[in-house]
Parts: structure tokens; sequence; C-alpha cells
């Protein structure tokens, strides 16, 4: 087999120009200069505007089928009740969670079956649920939870959004003229969202409403919501 053999002086012109070629070309990157990671936020706290108030029983009974059926029998009393008064995006009425499991005594045998079923009124009239919900008498109050509706997030979360922007942008052109640039351009950014709430507890909710009579309305009260947007990312100065 013969072998290809190139003149020394050719190989070595070969290696040259390998060496010389730009570090791009050879698959290395150049190191960022002047480039600045930097991020900003815009905070908006607003009252929340939507309401889930969950309404739910429980059954004992010897077997799993009488507990089921006194179940859907107060489930369908609650919905039929509730039903009178919904609206839509005012009140919107569901069912909710539906469990059964059974009961063992201390022999590791099956006593009895228990099971429980909820109901969940919501929507943005505080006033019709909470009236709704103190005349549905075959179940109590055992969750109230309040939060941004979808139309009221997307307005604060845009409002947010350009305090953001215009803070980053007030941020990086500070830098820049701080290091003895004139101007920046944007590398890469990313935008993130966030809220926080003031949860009600269970314990409250539940306690609320045995303190009135069955017909009145189940006392509510919204808290506030606070909508975070932060944008981060890095600038080239110049």
């Amino acid at each position: 087999m013969s072998v290809l053999r190139l003149p020394s002086s050719l190989l070595l012109a070969c290696l040259g120009a390998a060496i010389l070629l730009p570090a791009h070309a050879q698959g290395v990157l150049p190191v960022p200069q002047n480039v600045v990671q930097l991020s900003a936020s815009g905070v908006v706290e607003v009252p929340q505007d939507f309401l889930s108030l969950t309404l739910s029983t429980t059954r004992e009974a010897p077997d799993a089928a009488t507990v089921q059926t006194q179940l859907k029998a107060a489930v369908d009393a609650a919905l039929a009740e509730a039903r009178k008064a919904a609206q839509p995006g005012q009140m919107e009425v569901r069912s909710g969670a539906f469990s059964l499991y059974p009961r063992h005594n201390k022999e590791g045998r099956i006593s009895t079956w228990q099971g429980t079923a909820e109901i969940v009124l919501e929507g943005r009239d505080f006033g019709r649920i909470s009236s709704t919900a103190g005349r549905v008498s075959a179940l109590t109050v055992s969750q109230v939870a309040f939060s941004l509706s979808r139309e009221e997030r997307a307005r604060v979360e845009a409002q947010a959004q350009t305090m953001a922007i215009t803070q980053f942008k007030a941020k990086a052109g500070d830098i820049a003229r701080g290091f003895g640039f004139s101007d920046y351009s944007l590398r890469e950014v990313s935008v993130m969202a966030d809220e926080g709430g003031m949860p009600r507890p269970r314990a409250m909710a539940m306690q609320a409403k045995g303190a009135y009579a069955d017909s009145a309305p189940v006392p509510v009260e919204a808290g506030k919501s606070t909508v975070t947007v932060t944008v981060s990312g890095g600038v080239q100065l110049r």
C-alpha cells in the first residue's frame, strides 16, 4: 500500500495557516466584553376580586351504598338551591371533590363507611356568593379562597410589566453612563410574573358560618394581591 508524503515545506505551510485562522473559524467563541447582567421589577398591589367558596358535607353509614346515596341527595339539593342565583361571570356553580372511604375497628375490620362531598361557588359577586352559601342548609363552608380574576390579573400584570421594563431601561442607561459608555444594546432578556395574596384561613370560614343563622349571608372579606413582574437580562455597553 502506498503512502502519500507531503513535502516538509508544504506541511509547515498548512500548519501555519491553521494557527493563523481566526478564533471563530476554529469553533472558539470570543469572550464577551463590557456585558452587564441586571434586573428590575414592577410591583402593583390591588384588591382581590375573585372569590371561591367551597361548601361540604360528611356522611357515615354501615355500608358504602348508603353513604353514597346520602351524599348524592345532599349535593343535588345544594346544587339546585345554588343554581337559582347563578350568573355567568358573577357566580358560577360546580360540584367539587367527592370521596368515600372505610373506617376500621380495633380488629382491622371495616366498621362503617364515611364520605365527603363538595360544591363550589365562585365568581366576582361576593354578595351573591355569600348570600347563596347562607341559603344552602345541607352543606357548611369548608374553605374560602380569594384571588384575582383572569381579566384583572392580565390588566395588572401588563401594568407591572410596563413599570419593570421602564425601570430596566433606566437602570441599564445609568450603568452604561456610570462606566463611561454612551449607550447600550440588549443581548438577552427574560420576563417573569408572580402573584402574592392573602389567603383566608379555613378555620375562620367554618366558624363564620356557625355564628349566624343558616339563611344569613356568610361573612367574607377579601384581601389584596401583589403582582410582581421582573425583567432580567444582559446588556452590551458601547
